[in-house]
């Protein structure tokens, strides 16, 4: 929500509450309070006769909450798409005060967004808990930005004759006690926090400063290489500038680097993600949509963006090698045929098996990762 006023100006922002109040309250009772307490915050209040009945209702209530705010915001000069963090406290205690209930809520609200938000969880003691870990973590994480704590791992990408044609750059964390945290970890508390921008950026400087290593070997100079770039980081004001100037500073080809991109990324603000695309390909810079066929709007845009590549999801691949599971191969041949078609390239990650490999290129898939 700060992004969008801070890009798009206050006015569409009130747009998007406005258009968030309608749809909450359609889905609500005529007993129900509602109220907006911060900036993207609001507040549900309403009795009961008691704790079973709230317990079903609560729950029906917070799915179609979350249903009406998941569909896009279809503005005058503006198309996004959000979802809810809902977090739910049913008491019948009455010396919990106002500010107890609140505080519960929160926390309930914000262990749902730091699990990926788009859905709700009641209030336990155990939060508490998991808070408190949390926020240690996140500590040792922020100490380690910017150190060799954060390592980059290369998964190679081949092509049909077994010939390396670049890699993935993946990020691990070295913890100095815990050992290798996994990204499935850190990676949500990254994001959660913030702390994916620097972390974004360090990966960006990394992966030049390898292309610059492998541009010094005749046997690797034409390896490219792969970043993933999280919403948050993408959507920085200077994201186009800091890209363009890691690679002056590195020394190496600009097409050799492919910035992969999600779908969720690309539907939140179509316009930005555009306008950042084209700065970026004039430049010489190559984009892959990653996950393609895992998101709901990926055909409609596909081919409105300046994608070079595009990557097919591992869980497909896997599931595709399962005699019960023919459907996702079919859907699998589909997304080939697509990108083809559009002139995109097409890799498939997640390839482990010679069978894997082989049925892909009798497909058309000629690039693999795994």
């Amino acid at each position: 929500f700060k992004r969008v006023n801070d890009v798009h100006g206050q006015k569409q922002g009130d747009a998007v509450l406005q258009e968030a109040t309608r749809r909450m309250q359609s889905v609500l009772s005529d007993r129900a309070f509602l109220a907006r307490v911060t900036a993207d915050e609001f507040v549900i209040v309403t009795e009961f006769a008691n704790v079973e009945k709230a317990r079903v209702e609560c729950e029906n209530k917070a799915q179609a909450l979350l249903e009406a705010l998941r569909r896009p915001f279809e503005l005058p000069s503006l198309r996004h798409q959000c979802t809810a963090s809902i977090g739910i406290v049913i008491t019948d205690n009455s010396w919990l005060g106002a500010e107890e209930l609140m505080r519960r809520a929160d926390l309930a609200a914000g262990n749902v967004k730091a699990a990926g938000g788009d859905s709700f969880s009641y209030y336990h003691p155990s939060i508490e808990k998991e808070i408190s870990a949390r926020f240690s973590l996140e500590n040792d994480l922020r100490a380690a930005v910017g150190t060799e704590q954060l390592v980059l791992y290369y998964q190679l990408q081949a092509n049909e004759h077994g010939q390396f044609i670049g890699a993935e750059a993946l990020v691990r964390w070295q913890h100095p006690i815990r050992g290798l945290v996994s990204p499935a970890d850190f990676i949500p508390l990254a994001e959660e926090s913030g702390l994916i921008v620097p972390i974004g950026a360090q990966v960006i400087r990394e992966a030049c400063q390898q292309l610059a290593r492998w541009q010094q070997q005749e046997s690797t100079r034409q390896l490219s290489m792969s970043v993933n770039v999280s919403a948050k980081q993408f959507y920085q004001l200077n994201f186009v500038e800091l890209v363009l100037q890691e690679v002056r500073d590195a020394g190496v080809p600009s097409h050799l680097l492919k910035l992969e991109l999600t779908e969720s990324l690309v539907l939140e603000d179509m316009d930005m993600v555009l306008a950042s695309m084209h700065r970026l390909k004039e430049q010489g810079i190559c984009f892959s949509m990653d996950d393609f066929g895992t998101g709901y709007s990926a055909l409609s845009y596909l081919s409105q963006l300046p994608f070079d590549e595009v990557k097919i999801d591992q869980a497909f691949i896997r599931r595709a090698s399962m005699v019960e599971h023919q459907r996702d191969w079919t859907i699998v041949l589909a997304i080939i045929h697509i990108a083809q078609d559009l002139g995109m390239e097409v890799i498939a990650e997640g390839v482990e098996t010679k069978e894997q490999q082989e049925r892909l290129a009798a497909g058309g898939c000629k690039r693999y990762q795994g």
